[in-house]
């Protein structure tokens, strides 16, 4: 790849992106506080005017990279983006462990997964040049049991000994971060790449061979994130969820990549990372005080990334939409425990923002991930204000007659009808075209059209899809509002392993999680009712959603709401009409109530093998080391977070010196 044209091609890209973005938000805003001002420009108004820009900026920024998406999957391609299909015939030159970090976790379906991918990439040629790797940071003895037992008879049935690894750490230092770079120290000298899978992911063969090909053919990336789409799951939320991101996802992916290109980042799982630079420059060092926002770095994969792009290498997104799939959290209070555990982690990142060296775009990243979770109290605090000034209007009514004037005429109020249809348009538009061009690119590819079910279905799934994102959007508004507030009082959140089964929420639970949403809403609603009636109509999305939170999360958790709308071709994805391979086999393999592997046969013995790892007893029997201990040979790389290193006041001065900062490849 021509770095010349990369860097040429990032420059006006990026000036083009931002520049839209914050010209489109400034003129939103202007539009805002022209309507503002025709009554009088108070301090509320002025508070709620700064508020609107910012947020005015978050959703136009996702605009602008969903057309950016647009037109580049129209167009077929992006010719400075990474082109997995361009190296096709080209042989593995380097050694990829595939990597598995387990907490916990349900064993049959992370067997059932493995067994799948395993059984996929056995059917390429490429095979050999790939190991696999369970990392078990499991404290469950009973689980830890079936673990080892489910790895020996994956060994078996694909007669992989010496190619299949499990290893179960002690103690889980440094959670999932510490349990990659336990990994990498010791045995991440034997491997040039190693491909990161979370519990719940999927990936073809051709997936994996196709990211190894392209480390191969790039010797600048040190990070290459694939596109994981979500699919699996059953209930009506996780199937809004899997439709939603099937339609737009890779249109997003293809926008994030055209202005971010080398650039990008990094999501944590489903992506491959060059292993010497990445022990050389990515461990993570401890934050300055105490948890939640100092102490271990949680969120460790935006940081990781912007540590690789300081080191120099690229970080970038393939938005190829084959062979890479997820879960999701199958509903909405299971979904909002485990943005509890990323609020936490992505607000840390405030304390990396004026770390030294790290390039101004990953700075951005940063900026990003705090923003995912600080716009909900954002949003908030604007809905309020606005309450607030109509409640203060209507209590005291409009002066006709200024105080201290001798004005022979009242001042009548003013009314900007026009600007307010127009601020609507806009705003409209920017919230819900992108789904639009995702279902515009769906009806020109007939094959994706028929995975959705045909033009109407799609259509009507889409008008469904929005309807609910409406009606759960202010309950998740309070959720992340509750984690920022709770977060920056330093309530540190209790890390546990994600639920990721199809669960149903009962009502009792519904109304232990919703209480304070359902009072909020009524209180609200009714003190707007109270003094400004008419403003109602306003909020009426936003008091129905909280309101509404029990009922809503009710029903959508349930499986057979999910089936019911799958069975009328609704929320239908191209995953579930045409299953791919891998998809299909874990669906088997689940659906029949056992793994082909992870029999019970094994489990007494290998309790007994965990249960003496614990005790520090030896295993071995007549002699014979126990497979648990079957790991290869330590061949480890240097692993050592160094201590952060901040900008100065100096710095921030001294505009000459910046861009010497930025260009620094180390810490």
């Amino acid at each position: 790849m021509d770095a010349k044209r990369v860097r040429r091609a990032a420059r006006w890209r990026r000036a083009l992106f931002f520049a839209l973005t914050l010209l489109t938000a400034a003129a939103a805003t202007g539009m805002m506080g022209d309507i503002l001002a025709a009554n009088g420009l108070t301090g509320l108004k002025k508070a709620g005017l700064v508020l609107f820009y910012v947020l005015f900026v978050w959703i136009t920024g996702a605009f602008w990279t969903a057309l950016a998406g647009f037109v580049v999957q129209l167009r077929g391609g992006d010719p400075v983006a990474l082109e997995p299909q361009a190296l096709a015939c080209r042989p593995l030159a380097g050694r990829t462990a595939i990597i598995m970090p387990i907490y916990n976790e349900d064993t049959q379906r992370v067997t059932a997964g493995l067994d799948v991918i395993w059984s996929s990439l056995a059917r390429l040629p490429e095979q050999g040049s790939f190991d696999l790797f369970i990392l078990s940071d499991t404290r469950k003895l009973d689980i830890a049991a079936a673990e080892e037992s489910a790895w020996r008879e994956l060994i078996a049935r694909h007669h992989a000994r010496g190619r299949i690894f499990y290893r179960r750490r002690p103690e889980n230092v440094g959670r999932k971060a510490g349990n990659i770079a336990d990994f990498v120290r010791a045995w991440g000298g034997a491997y040039e790449y190693a491909i990161v899978l979370d519990a719940d992911s999927i990936m073809s063969g051709e997936a994996l061979v196709k990211l190894a090909r392209l480390m191969d053919a790039n010797p600048q990336a040190g990070i290459i994130q694939a596109l994981p789409l979500p699919a699996g799951r059953e209930t009506f939320f996780a199937r809004l969820i899997q439709f939603a991101a099937r339609l737009s996802s890779p249109m997003l992916a293809s926008g994030l990549a055209w202005w971010q290109l080398g650039e990008g980042n990094y999501w944590g799982h489903n992506a491959i990372l060059r292993l010497k630079p990445f022990a050389a420059f990515c461990d993570l060092p401890r934050l300055p005080g105490s948890p939640p926002l100092g102490g271990e770095i949680l969120s460790h994969d935006f940081v990781e990334a912007a540590f690789m792009r300081r080191a120099g290498f690229q970080v970038w997104l393939v938005p190829d939409d084959s062979g890479s799939w997820e879960e999701v959290p199958s509903n909405i209070i299971d979904y909002a425990a485990r943005d509890r555990r990323w609020a936490q982690g992505n607000l840390q990142h405030l304390g990396l923002l004026p770390m030294r060296g790290l390039h101004w775009l990953s700075r951005v990243h940063l900026i990003t991930g705090v923003l995912s979770y600080a716009s909900s109290p954002l949003w908030l605090l604007v809905l309020l204000l606005s309450s607030t000034v109509v409640i203060l209007d209507a209590i005291h009514g409009y002066q006709y007659f200024q105080p201290g004037s001798y004005a022979l005429f009242p001042t009548w109020p003013q009314y900007r009808n026009g600007e307010i249809a127009a601020l609507l348009s806009i705003t409209v538009a920017v919230l819900f075209l992108p789904k639009f061009f995702g279902a515009l690119l769906a009806l020109k590819d007939s094959r994706l059209r028929r995975g959705f079910g045909g033009g109407p279905r799609l259509f009507a799934s889409l008008g469904l899809e929005q309807l609910f994102s409406i009606l759960l959007a202010p309950a998740m508004m309070l959720f992340h509002t509750t984690f920022v507030v709770t977060t920056l009082l330093g309530k540190p959140v209790v890390w546990h392993a994600q639920e990721r089964g199809d669960r149903g929420i009962g009502v009792l639970e519904a109304l232990l999680r919703h209480k304070w949403h359902l009072a909020t809403g009524i209180v609200w609603g009714a003190v707007i009712l109270t003094f400004a009636p008419r403003y109602i109509w306003w909020l009426l999305p936003v008091l129905a959603g909280m309101v509404l939170a029990v009922p809503l999360t009710v029903v959508t958790s349930r499986t057979g709401v999910g089936l019911w709308l799958r069975k009328h071709r609704l929320l239908l994805t191209p995953e579930e009409t045409e299953p791919p391979v891998e998809l299909a086999a874990v669906q088997a393999r689940l659906s029949s109530g056992a793994s082909p592997v992870g029999s019970t046969e094994l489990v007494p013995a290998a309790a007994a093998s965990v249960a003496a790892s614990n005790n520090g007893a030896s295993h071995e029997s007549n002699g014979a080391v126990e497979p648990s201990l079957a790991v290869p040979d330590r061949v480890p790389l240097s692993m050592q977070a160094q201590p952060p290193r901040y900008l100065t006041a100096r710095d921030a001065l001294r505009i000459g010196r910046w861009k010497s900062v930025n260009s620094t490849s180390t810490s």
